[in-house]
């Protein structure tokens, strides 16, 4: 089997996928010294100035050497979706095609890497007093009754989505209320993609064992370094439910143990559990959905890092 990246030529762009853990930061960052290049933000939850921390973005010393773009630049109290991302990174993509820079897109939002390769449907913009409304409604009834609605209205719609994932249904109430139609319509519509065949497109493929000891090191080493401050901050600024920055992974335990609601040690356990399993639904996200990029293993991220560096135009640029 031919060589992915040494059959590649001069690449525009390179996008770096991987479960959480697994070293695509570091891997980024090797590629972009090596070849000037920009590391550009496809994670969800790195995109949140107060997460820094529990969302394992990269360091302030690690973003001083190399230019980073779309991290930290929400607030956790904005709501933030797949479509904003994808208008952020085109604007960013453009720019840096403009500049003669090479970008390396970094992240493990599996969506977001949909976003760019394949496109998104045309949803048009919701509606500002219906997303009020739906918005406000949820805090008082919950995720459950904003399902029961949703049956209502596209019982459809409604059987793709767990009745926990309030988020989803909001999105799902909102559009059909906004333009009539179902958002499984609207979805059904071909997007059109970011980028095409001159991307490099690769992820990240470790042992599972060998994952398994990272995230746990991993999370002992975010509540060390300022986790717990994070959560207790996070918990004072009592967020919407709803908000997808309260969903993230270690913030509802740690910030329960900051409350006396729960044991600290318990809680970094639950986070450890919770974030193993995010890892599994990753890689089963990029199994079915992105078999076809070429997988690394983190032994060879070294390595490779140079090769990609040279089909994005070396060290030289």
């Amino acid at each position: 089997m031919k060589d992915p990246i040494e059959t590649m030529g001069r690449a525009r762009a390179v996008l770096i996928a991987g479960p959480t853990a697994s070293g695509k930061s570091a891997f980024a960052l090797a590629i972009a010294r090596a070849c000037r290049g920009v590391i550009v933000n496809a994670d969800s939850m790195q995109i949140y100035r107060e997460m820094r921390v529990l969302s394992a973005r990269p360091s302030r010393e690690e973003e001083a050497g190399i230019e980073h773009r779309l991290y930290g630049h929400v607030s956790v109290r904005e709501p933030y979706s797949v479509g904003r991302w994808r208008d952020e990174a085109e604007a960013v993509l453009a720019e840096l095609r403009a500049r003669d820079v090479p970008a390396i897109v970094v992240g493990g939002t599996g969506l977001y890497f949909k976003a760019l390769s394949e496109g998104l449907s045309p949803v048009p913009p919701v509606d500002e007093a219906v997303r009020a409304h739906w918005r406000g409604l949820a805090g008082k009834i919950g995720a459950a009754a904003l399902h029961a609605e949703l049956e209502k209205r596209d019982p459809a719609m409604a059987a793709m989505l767990e009745p926990t994932d309030a988020q989803r249904i909001l999105r799902a109430l909102e559009v059909i209320e906004s333009t009539g139609r179902s958002l499984a319509d609207w979805q059904a519509q071909v997007g059109v993609p970011l980028v095409g065949d001159d991307a490099l497109k690769l992820v990240i493929a470790p042992d599972r064992a060998w994952l398994h000891a990272r995230i746990n090191a991993r999370f002992e080493a975010m509540v060390a370094e300022g986790g717990l401050e994070e959560a207790r901050a996070l918990a004072q600024m009592k967020l919407d439910p709803a908000m997808p920055a309260w969903k993230a992974i270690g913030v509802r335990p740690l910030a329960e143990a900051v409350m006396g609601e729960r044991d600290l040690s318990e809680a970094i356990e639950r986070a450890k559990t919770d974030t193993r399993r995010y890892a599994k639904r990753q890689e089963t996200w990029f199994r079915n959905q992105m078999g076809d990029w070429p997988r690394v293993s983190p032994e060879a991220v070294e390595e490779a890092a140079m090769r990609v560096a040279t089909a994005l135009g070396g060290a030289g640029r």
